[in-house]
């Protein structure tokens, strides 16, 4: 068989590759989809929708557990069987066939394999049976690839076969003792959630916390964490690793050593950018591949980089936004149409520089938007940082006992709108659309005024930050 030609490739059909392919074909582009492993990708199936389900048993006890009445209808301790049956159900036991039938009923065709390429617009797709398919691009290929996990150069650490987080969101039981290095939003979680599964958990940072969150969002997570019984080291480095019976031994910096039957590797993550025939095109394979505001790859006009693979922001749904941005760019190039890359244009992902919306889902969860304080000052911002005491809400008060939770507003000065917000405490994630629309929106805080909390609610935060920056008239 020949070279099939086709209007637009899509390697990748995780979240982001289906979105980006549902984009070409809406805009009449004739879209083949590549996937060698599951559709719906990482997502899916080991990592946002199993790690929340793992997480999420704990945090309901604990919950019911923070109520006077609920409390003492609490009798018993998780059942991490069910927990683990329940994450299964929620991942389809790992089966991708309403994934299929979606991509059928989008009219997007799938091709089952892995895609390489061998030249400009052209790529080669070998099947686990050994059928190889070629296909050429009239109008763009998008690499939708993700990320993998980087394993760091400690003596031997490889040879211990750490769990990776894949190995974590899909294993059935939870062990004994477990040592989880690296101090990210992948650490903190997996560690909320395996002690919350019953394992002994040590968690090794070498810096501190949740980087890039605001310090106190870093410290109430260490808190949390302490509290359900995890062991935390920070600034502190492993320096080797090996086997001693049943389990693994890490060496620290200082000289001391833990031991543990399992070691969770979760210290950041690099493009999967290997063995895709990148270098090719005259890229570096196995780092992320720059691109531009539009999610196209400079020097090339026809392909594109888009979600993880790209490095610009490691988060499904921020992946999703530029998947939309980078399938209606394609499909605008494609028909002649003009292309609106301008900041906050139909087809860029301009948020991913200073509106990104997070949520970490530790006790306490951490939500945030935009920048942080620090942030906002190193980008030469004349900011006032507004914090509140969550606990002093009323909506607060209602919603759990001795609750315990923290807030705050970096406001732009010169221009009088929000430029950043984290919310520290229990569901607060539920509070950070909100945050977001006002960051995107640029909205005054003088319009903001005018948007009223209902009460009795934990949004009423946003009344008290008004307050305390002062309405504009009302003084002097």
């Amino acid at each position: 068989m020949g070279v099939r030609e086709v209007d637009v490739i899509v390697i990748g059909a995780g979240a982001i590759g289906e979105n980006v392919a549902d984009r070409t074909t809406q805009g009449g582009l004739e879209t083949v989809i590549v996937e060698e492993e599951l559709v719906g990708g990482e997502c899916s199936y080991w990592a946002c929708m199993p790690s929340k389900a793992l997480l999420r048993a704990g945090a309901a006890l604990r919950a019911a557990r923070a109520v006077a009445g609920a409390a003492e209808a609490v009798t018993g301790e998780l059942d991490p069987r069910a927990v683990f049956r329940r994450r299964d159900r929620i991942t389809h036991d790992r089966s991708d066939a309403s994934q299929v039938q979606w991509l059928d009923g989008a009219g997007i065709e799938l091709v089952r394999g892995h895609a390489r390429f061998t030249g400009p617009r052209r790529v080669v797709v070998t099947a686990s049976d050994g059928t190889v398919v070629e296909l050429e691009a009239r109008h763009a290929v998008a690499v939708c690839t993700g990320s993998v996990p980087v394993l760091p150069a400690v003596p031997g650490l490889a040879e211990l076969d750490p769990w990776t987080s894949r190995d974590a969101t899909s294993a059935s039981e939870a062990p004994a003792t477990l040592a989880v290095l690296g101090g990210g939003v992948v650490g903190c979680e997996l560690a909320t959630a395996y002690a919350s599964l019953g394992s002994r958990v040590t968690l090794v940072a070498r810096h501190g916390l949740l980087g890039g969150q605001e310090p106190f969002a870093a410290d109430a997570v260490r808190a949390g964490l302490e509290g359900a019984g995890v062991r935390v080291l920070t600034d502190t480095d492993v320096v080797a690793a090996h086997a001693a019976e049943k389990n693994a031994v890490l060496t620290l910096g200082d000289g001391s050593r833990i031991l543990a039957e399992r070691v969770l590797v979760a210290t950041g993550r690099t493009g999967r950018t290997r063995d895709l025939g990148i270098e090719e095109l005259g890229l570096a394979a196995g780092d992320r591949i720059e691109v531009d505001d539009t999610l196209r790859v400079p020097g090339f006009e026809w392909l594109y980089a888009v979600g993880d693979v790209n490095g610009r922001a490691l988060l499904t749904h921020q992946g999703k936004y530029q998947a939309r941005a980078a399938g209606d760019a394609i499909a605008a190039r494609a028909a002649g149409r003009a292309v609106d890359d301008a900041p906050w244009g139909a087809h860029v992902a301009t948020a991913d520089h200073r509106a990104v919306p997070q949520v970490t889902f530790t006790d306490p969860e951490v939500a945030s938007v935009g920048l942080t304080a620090a942030a906002a000052e190193r980008a030469g911002l004349r900011t006032r940082v507004l914090d509140y005491e969550l606990s002093w809400l009323a909506g607060a008060t209602v919603y759990a006992d001795d609750y315990a939770g923290r807030a705050r507003a970096v406001v732009d000065l010169d221009r009088g709108v929000l430029v950043g917000a984290t919310f520290v405490g229990p569901d607060v994630g539920e509070l950070l659309q909100a945050a977001t629309i006002a960051v995107v929106g640029e909205v005054p805080l003088d319009r903001l005024w005018h948007a009223v909390p209902a009460y009795p609610t934990v949004s009423e935060v946003w009344l008290r930050w008004l307050e305390a920056f002062g309405r504009p008239g009302t003084t002097g």
